[in-house]
């Protein structure tokens, strides 16, 4: 096409088909005669390419050669119009004249006036001055480079003298090494294609032994038939020749008859010839019986004829039958395919319809989220007003002191004085928000003792700090969702409920009869939230200008009232809080109140069967304590209840619902308590009496009853592995008797000696396992509140949804667990590593198997993949990283496919927080296993005794593993074909089992 144009024209007269209809014909020349990394520089500058599109050229993996990379940037050019053609044309110029001439049939010149325009004069000169300097900058330092290689080439070429006498000895050694090693693998794989070859024969001769005694019984039918079929007609043939000759000679003889006298001479000589050709009787005999068996044989074949007609009519009526069966089957499959179809256009409508209330819902939400925005604005100008009514009322406070000032210098002051001062008579105020916080100076909250002062000044302190959830709360914060679903509850009379939100005035030496009516009610405020999800209750902000003294001038109060399904703080003296209240539930339902003592200071504070107890809160007698009771367990409820002997807040709210399906169920003795959790046995128990069960370490229990017949005693049931049903139940110690037990254990095993900590899976059963913790940390199981052995000081941050630890105690006997079930294949690692590199080459070669490869990744890849948490386990290069990433173990699994992993134990937790549960097998190796490996431990590289050294060193951190592991004794298996047979067996036992993973404190 170049050839068609004058010379005088320029690639931008040219329009963009013409441009790239150029390009394409010389495509493949192209592609493999450029180098992209030299193009791209003079590409960006021309604005046609960016700078993720040139790392994606040069760097993507999915292209492996230059001739790929080329090919995907004329792609992208191509998308850039006719810019990215004038542009690449362009840059041949300068890197690829040759290329630049092939395809435009023009010689390259460098005169500027002669560009596209696509770069400034300025730019373009820069790039081409860039590019000379770093070519001589190139230039300078191969020249250098050239220098000291020709240096040390002359050092090597010294050194090469004298190697080469040794290097000969060596090569002859390698070359037998190499040619022995060669001939080994030859003939191995030659001895495994005889041995299939042999199986496939095998199987050839079996089927053709088969077919052989198949053929040789058709064989010998076919000859009987045949056989019978021949004395058949033989007989026939001579019954015919015989009937004919008969004929013959009867005809003859008739018409000689007829001849007369003169042939009876003849006729009489004939006879005599007939007579001396008559048969003897015994042949006349022997002839008759043939004819009858012919003829019986005649009368068999017609029968045999007839059967075979009927037959022939039998078939031909159920090919009939069988036509017309194929023909309603037909039919049917039309139907069912019509079927399908409706099927599919009415899913079709119910996802449109689906889609549809969707978006019905996106716009109920941003209905909802507009009117939580409306409802905090509003609450913000309503704080605004209620700071300026405080501010007013100060004023008037102080204008009224000025007044009594004023009034206290004149002459009738003093009587006004005793008048205004006059107390009058009052019982308990009505309860009314903001006053429980700051009572009056003349109320009866006034006289409280020093620790109770103490006790309202931190919850002064407190509800200044924290904002209320509630949908009718004060703070500017929407309310929560759980908080709007809650409002529509039914009515629920109780001693705290009143019928309306009433604004009572009272004044200060002058009181209403109203307000003197509404004095008899409680003096503390009733604080509530709409939803706790932290476990801690929050009080409404208070103003200090709240504090106002007998003598201030009228406030308008709101009175509290008791909400359903919000927590309320109740604040009374709790001597012996056990003796006054009894609770049932546990972790799973909450703590509520069962009984309560008439008279007691919590029947006065009206705490009524019903009532859940969320916090208990002594920090006015018992510094630090304070506690949260939602998500623990029934013994550690009335552990932290024992404590309380004073004055305490208790946050409670009223949940009857929960509370009645608690009753009935220990009514109907579905359970035993509100507990319900899983744990994992870190120590072998034995059964000493009767109801006891007995636990092997490693066991999963579903602990129910935390106070089972009394204290120090749990009630578990033993989970089954392949499901989360409950089978063999008893009681156990409790987190502390077995915490003792582990102690006494595992000084015995230390004492005697006898007893080695660990136990190879094709021994003994094991007894402990050791799990140590921190002491700052705590084990969520823990329940001993001996104020002697625990720190108070811990349960400041309880862990969340479960529950607190307070032992000085480092071993754990129980650790708290949770049920998986994946639903993909899980990968499969393997214990010790040096077997698992093994089986992982063995393994690779069946279906469903495959090796999850490590990926290099630099360092800014490295640092994004580790933000995100992808990265499982890392081996550090020169210059990035070699990472096994959650992306190729996610890939692995959408294949359906188990992932080999070769990663170290401690990898565990990260794949774990990935949503990916390993399957862990471990292989217990010992000096006559390790001979079983010599070979395959040769080919890599690896002796007997590094195999044992590394067995014992990972069987170490099995302890540690948060997971449950299958193990293979060493006397399973012979050689490492039958062990891959074992390790096959084991990885799909372990699939088809729950997943239990530990919970991990904070």
């Amino acid at each position: 096409m170049a050839e068609l144009r004058s010379p005088d024209s320029t690639l931008t007269a040219l329009d963009e088909e013409t441009l790239w209809d150029m390009t394409e014909s010389h495509r493949w020349e192209i592609v493999h005669s450029i180098c992209p990394s030299r193009l791209t520089p003079y590409l960006r500058q021309a604005k046609v390419l960016g700078q993720l599109d040139e790392e994606e050229v040069l760097h993507s993996p999915r292209f492996t050669n230059t001739a790929m990379r080329v090919g995907h940037l004329l792609d992208l050019l191509r998308t850039r119009g006719k810019n990215g053609a004038i542009a690449f044309l362009e840059s041949l110029k300068f890197h690829n004249p040759d290329v630049y001439t092939l395809v435009t049939g023009l010689q390259p010149d460098v005169d500027f006036s002669t560009f596209s325009g696509l770069m400034e004069t300025s730019k373009l000169t820069e790039c081409l001055a860039g590019a000379i300097s770093s070519l001589q900058e190139e230039l300078s330092q191969e020249k250098g480079q050239k220098e000291v290689l020709l240096q040390q080439c002359r050092r090597l070429q010294e050194r090469l003298g004298q190697a080469e006498a040794h290097a000969e000895s060596l090569r002859q050694l390698e070359a037998d090494h190499g040619r022995m090693k060669r001939e080994v693998s030859a003939h191995f794989h030659e001895v495994l294609k005889l041995k299939d070859e042999m199986l496939d024969l095998s199987l050839h001769y079996s089927n053709a032994l088969q077919e052989k005694e198949l053929a040789a019984t058709r064989c010998r039918g076919l000859q009987e038939e045949l056989y019978l079929m021949k004395q058949e007609l033989q007989r026939e043939r001579l019954s015919a020749s015989c009937e004919r000759e008969f004929r013959e000679r009867s005809l003859k003889m008739a018409h000689s008859l007829e001849r007369g006298a003169e042939e009876l001479s003849h006729l009489k000589e004939e006879n005599e010839k007939l007579r001396s050709l008559t048969f003897s009787l015994a042949e006349k005999d022997i002839l008759e019986q043939s004819l009858d068996e012919a003829l019986e044989s005649k009368q068999e074949l017609v029968k045999r004829l007839h059967s075979l007609r009927e037959r022939a009519v039998v078939a031909e009526r159920q090919r009939t039958q069988y036509w017309e069966e194929k023909e309603q089957t037909l039919f049917q499959f039309q139907k069912t395919k019509v079927d399908c179809e409706i099927y599919k256009e009415k899913m079709n409508a119910l996802q449109s319809q689906v889609v549809e209330l969707q978006t019905e819902r996106d716009k109920a939400y941003s209905a909802r989220d507009a009117a939580q925005a409306g409802i905090s604005q509003n609450l913000t100008e309503k704080d605004a007003l209620r700071r300026k009514v405080f501010e007013l009322t100060d004023q008037v406070c102080d204008l009224r002191q000025q007044l009594h000032r004023l009034q206290a210098e004149s002459p009738q002051g003093p009587k006004q004085e005793v008048g205004a001062r006059e107390p009058c008579r009052r019982g308990k105020q009505r309860l009314a928000r903001m006053f429980a916080i700051c009572p009056r100076d003349d109320s009866p909250c006034s006289c409280l003792s020093s620790s109770e002062a103490q006790l309202w000044s931190d919850l002064s302190a407190t509800s200044s700090r924290e904002l209320v959830d509630s949908f009718r709360s004060s703070s500017p914060v929407p309310p929560s969702q759980q908080s709007l679903y809650k409002r529509a509850t039914e009515d629920f009379q109780d001693p705290w409920s009143f019928s309306s939100f009433l604004e009572i005035s009272e004044a200060d030496g002058r009181a209403s009869p109203g307000a003197k009516a509404g004095d008899a009610d409680l003096d503390y405020e009733i604080v509530y939230r709409a939803d706790l999800p932290e476990s801690e209750s929050s009080l409404q902000p208070t103003s200090r200008s709240l504090c106002i003294s007998a003598s201030s001038v009228p406030v308008r109060r709101r009175p509290a009232r008791k909400i359903l399904s919000q927590v309320t703080v109740l604040a009374f003296q709790g001597d012996a809080l056990l003796e006054q209240i009894s609770v049932i539930g546990g972790n799973l339902t909450g703590i509520f109140i069962h009984r309560v003592t008439p008279g007691s200071m919590a029947d006065e504070m009206a705490l009524h069967p019903g009532t859940q107890i969320v916090m208990v809160d002594c920090e006015a007698t018992e510094p630090f304590f304070k506690a949260t009771l939602e998500g623990t367990t029934l013994e550690q409820a009335v552990g932290l209840l024992r404590r309380v002997n004073g004055f305490c807040c208790l946050s409670v709210k009223v949940n009857m619902e929960g509370y009645k399906k608690l009753v009935r169920d220990l009514e109907a003795k579905v359970a035993t308590s509100g507990d319900s959790f899983y744990i994992r046995v870190n120590l072998a128990l034995e059964a000493r009496a009767a109801g006891e069960l007995q636990v092997h370490c490693n066991d999963i229990l579903h602990v129910t009853d935390t106070l089972f017949q009394g204290d120090g005693c749990w009630h578990a049931s033993r989970v089954s592995p392949y499901s989360t049903k409950d089978t063999e139940h008893g009681t156990i110690p409790n987190y502390s008797r077995a915490q003792w037990l582990l102690i006494t254990l595992v000084q015995d095993m230390a004492q005697q000696s006898t007893v080695p900590r660990k136990q190879s899976s094709g021994g003994p059963q094991k007894l402990v396992r050791i799990i140590s913790e921190d002491r700052t940390k705590a084990s969520p199981l823990c329940s001993s509140f001996d104020g002697a052995q625990s720190d108070t000081s811990k349960l400041e941050e309880p862990c969340p949804g479960c529950f607190w630890a307070e032992s000085c105690v480092t071993l754990v006997p129980y650790t708290l667990v949770q049920p998986h079930r994946p639903s993909r294949p899980r990968p499969v690692l393997f214990v010790p590593r040096v077997v698992g590199k093994m089986l992982s080459e063995k393994l690779c070669l069946l279906q469903g198997f495959k090796k999850c490869p490590a990926e290099y990744l630099s360092q800014e890849e490295y640092d994004a993949s580790s933000q995100r948490g992808d990265i499982v386990q890392e081996r550090e290069v020169s210059g990035g990283q070699y990472c096994v990433t959650r992306q190729a173990v996610e890939f692995l699994m959408e294949k359906n496919t188990h992932a080999l992993l070769d990663v170290r134990l401690d990898s565990v937790r990260a794949l774990h927080r990935m949503g990916a549960f390993p399957i862990i097998v471990h292989v217990a190796v010992n000096e006559k296993a390790a001979r079983k490996l010599r070979k395959a431990l040769q080919r890599l590289g690896t002796s007997e005794e590094q195999l044992l050294e590394a067995s014992r060193q990972e069987e170490a951190e099995l302890d540690r593993a948060p997971c449950l592991h299958g193990s293979l004794a060493p006397d399973a298996w012979s050689d490492l074909d039958t062990l891959l047979s074992c390790v096959r067996f084991a990885i799909a036992d372990e699939q088809k089992k729950v997943v239990w993973t530990e919970l991990r404190t904070r």
